[in-house]
């Protein structure tokens, strides 16, 4: 098959996708795209918001409706790496045996990955970059696809321990949810509160995903939107002399090459999505919010003045 044609194909099952999941989810439309994007790209991605917005259920829903394996992982303080990981066992022949954990699916939600310690926090994002996990020197394969969805509650910080900037940067995307507005919720209400529950279809399968994340990379990219996008992940370093004065006024810290990759990659599936066979400079700037927005660090003038992210990357594009 043509990558024409895949891409094509791809138009109408994403489609046919936001349909079958909008069953169960109403709203939050730019949420689903944008987890759909990281696993069309094989990223990870983090989703911050408050409780009661139907994170868990969205992301049971799309590993259904992908046909992909799904785990969820509560996460507590007293959470060590052999529960995430799985661990060694004597069996009756008082021999070893590997019990997998339940980071082996293809579809972790990590919930509330703040409230756990560091050294568990560093055993999902072992296993988040280099899709594997060695437990007593023995490396074990994740199966593919593999993806990561963190959940972070913004609101009770009090005993959390914060991801640090090194493992943020591990998320493709980091996605904000907004409370549904009255019409949504109302819709939410009259279609959770009845008899009713609805089934939904699987469309894709697993070797079908990793199709699309292939076809996603081979997907040609013009030189102006390479240059654009890293152009603008260079524009939020405050250290450096092309650096505008609003953001040396306003940022500590800016974006790693990281961003830089993860803007071409999610412009390209951004792209594909719509129909289109190479992506501009509007699929970058689609994709830029969620990829920049955990990734720069605002100083204390900014916090002082009631600046938020969002607005220095909507300054910068």
């Amino acid at each position: 098959m043509s990558d024409v044609t895949a891409i094509n194909n791809l138009v109408a099952k994403h489609k046919a996708l936001r349909k079958e999941i909008a069953k169960i989810i109403i709203g939050q439309d730019s949420v689903i795209d944008q987890i759909l994007l990281s696993i069309y790209t094989g990223g990870h991605s983090l989703l911050i918001g408050v409780p009661g917005l139907a994170k868990t259920l969205m992301v049971n829903t799309i590993a259904r409706t992908l046909g992909l394996d799904f785990k969820r992982i509560q996460f507590t303080p007293d959470l060590m790496p052999s529960d995430i990981l799985g661990s060694e066992v004597l069996d009756q022949n008082r021999n070893f045996k590997f019990i997998k954990g339940p980071i082996f699916a293809n579809i972790i939600l990590a919930d509330e990955i703040n409230r756990t310690p560091p050294k568990t926090q560093a055993a999902l994002l072992e296993a988040m970059q280099e899709r594997a996990v060695t437990i007593t020197g023995v490396q074990h394969k994740l199966s593919a696809p593999y993806f990561v969805l963190a959940t972070q509650n913004p609101i009770e910080q009090e005993g959390t321990y914060p991801l640090p900037e090194a493992q943020l940067d591990r998320f493709m995307f980091a996605i904000e949810l907004k409370y549904p507005s009255v019409e949504e919720e109302t819709r939410v209400v009259k279609t959770t509160t009845n008899d009713e529950f609805p089934e939904v279809n699987a469309l894709f399968n697993a070797d079908e995903i990793l199709e699309v994340q292939h076809l996603v990379r081979r997907i040609p990219v013009p030189d102006n939107v390479v240059d654009y996008a890293v152009k603008l992940v260079s524009s939020t370093r405050p250290g450096l002399d092309t650096s505008s004065d609003y953001v040396k006024q306003y940022l500590d810290w800016g974006a790693g090459p990281r961003a830089s990759q993860n803007l071409i990659l999610g412009a390209k599936a951004h792209a594909a999505i719509n129909g289109k066979f190479s992506p501009d400079i509007e699929d970058v700037q689609a994709v830029a919010m969620g990829i920049l927005r955990h990734r720069i660090i605002k100083n204390y003038k900014a916090e002082a003045e009631g600046i938020s992210e969002e607005d220095i990357i909507n300054k910068l594009l």
